[in-house]
């Protein structure tokens, strides 16, 4: 089956498209990746995103238009990867849209008087299924909290997939806008496996780029602002007393947790736009999404069983400055746990580019869908059980 995979993740940089051909189910299911591309938003539209989920007060009515917009936005960017890779459309057979996530909370609020958990991920399937004539399965985090999980991590069920090793220890960590790992022992089953979002990954990055080149750049390219600057490791230290860093998994993270008021808070409120103050504030940041991601693994995975490689996907891995202090900072960890050197690697080492990975794991959590067959890990979002992931909007018949 050719299932298109869509995923636009928190940093909002675009809509990725992966074409992958799929074949068997369960632990068995057998992928090979035929395209993928990445679509940017208009500039219009990711500005809008982004104060969508920032928190701020939005009308429903801005909403309703946003949801309809990004299902029409989503299907011309998969007509587009599709033409451009000689695919004709009717060749798919199923589309997976992670959509585009604008508000998650996954502990129980009080509203109404009552204890609410909510996802809301936007991008009308009904318009992508619509415009491309095809089965089109979304919204896949509502299901696991219905049951009891925290809607995320769900690429763990990939992840375990492609990545487990019968003689190697794994982690598998994505540093998109948010940074999540999933942790999979030597020969272990996927109730072994631990996964949760490990705080800020290109988040607090991207916005401080975005001010130290007065909007001229929306991230900061390999890491060269950053590495101008001066890291504050007292501040450094001082952040990752935070309650966040020190619940035990599963937990997920997003921009209510370290949005624009974070960033306020903890890294703008005295840099003003002095250009090595920015500097300074962009190079502490950077080695604090880096210890934040080190001391995860060193607090949660390496007590529980030894990691031998750390498989890198994500923006974050264009950062060189970002993976030198998280090399240095994962070495210290593994050397302070007695646990071996831990060999960082790009996930492109295992055949799927590191780009592409999400939007690969999403067609194949479709597809799961699509023939009945559970795919969220209860390991990773503490779900009571096992279930079907999104919601079906069937194409034309």
């Amino acid at each position: 089956m050719l299932v298109a995979g869509l995923m636009s993740g928190t940093s909002v940089d675009g809509i990725d498209v992966a074409v992958v051909e799929i074949r068997g189910l369960g632990w068995g299911t057998q992928i090979r990746l035929r395209a993928f591309r990445s679509v940017p938003y208009p500039p219009e539209v990711r500005r809008r995103i982004l104060e969508m989920a920032s928190g701020i007060s939005v009308s429903a009515s801005e909403i309703s238009q946003m949801n309809f917009l990004l299902g029409d936005l989503f299907a011309r960017a998969c007509q587009a990867v599709c033409r451009r890779a000689g695919i004709p459309l009717e060749q798919l057979s199923l589309i997976g849209s992670h959509g585009q996530t604008i508000y998650h909370q996954n502990q129980p609020t009080r509203f109404c008087r009552q204890q609410v958990r909510s996802t809301l991920q936007i991008g009308e399937p009904a318009v992508i299924a619509e415009r491309t004539g095809l089965t089109t399965v979304a919204d896949f985090r509502p299901a696991d909290i219905a049951a009891g999980g925290q809607g995320a991590p769900l690429v763990p069920f990939f992840d375990y997939l492609m990545y487990r090793h019968p003689q190697r220890g794994r982690v598998v960590l994505n540093i998109g806008g948010i940074a999540n790992l999933t942790a999979i022992p030597a020969g272990g089953t996927p109730e072994d496996v631990i996964a949760f979002d490990t705080g800020p990954g290109n988040m607090l990055l991207d916005a401080l780029a975005t001010r130290a080149t007065k909007g001229r750049s929306a991230y900061d390219p390999q890491g060269r602002l950053a590495e101008q600057g001066k890291i504050s490791e007292p501040a450094v230290r001082r952040l990752l007393r935070q309650k966040y860093f020190h619940l035990p998994p599963p937990k997920t993270a997003g921009r209510e947790q370290f949005g624009q008021q974070y960033l306020e808070r903890y890294f703008m409120h005295n840099v003003g736009f002095v250009r090595q103050e920015i500097s300074n504030a962009l190079a502490t940041a950077t080695a604090f999404t880096a210890e934040t991601i080190a001391c995860a693994i060193g607090d949660f995975v390496l007590p529980k069983f030894p990691i031998e490689e750390c498989l890198v996907s994500g923006g974050g891995l264009k950062n060189r400055f970002l993976m030198a202090q998280l090399n240095q900072r994962i070495q210290e960890q593994a050397q302070k746990r007695k646990n071996p050197g831990i060999r960082i690697l790009s996930s492109d080492s295992t055949g799927i580019p590191s780009d592409a990975k999400e939007a690969v794991a999403f067609a194949v959590l479709a597809y799961h869908t699509y023939h009945q067959q559970p795919s969220n890990l209860c390991a990773a979002t503490g779900a009571r059980r096992p279930v079907l992931l999104g919601k079906i909007a069937y194409g034309k018949v």
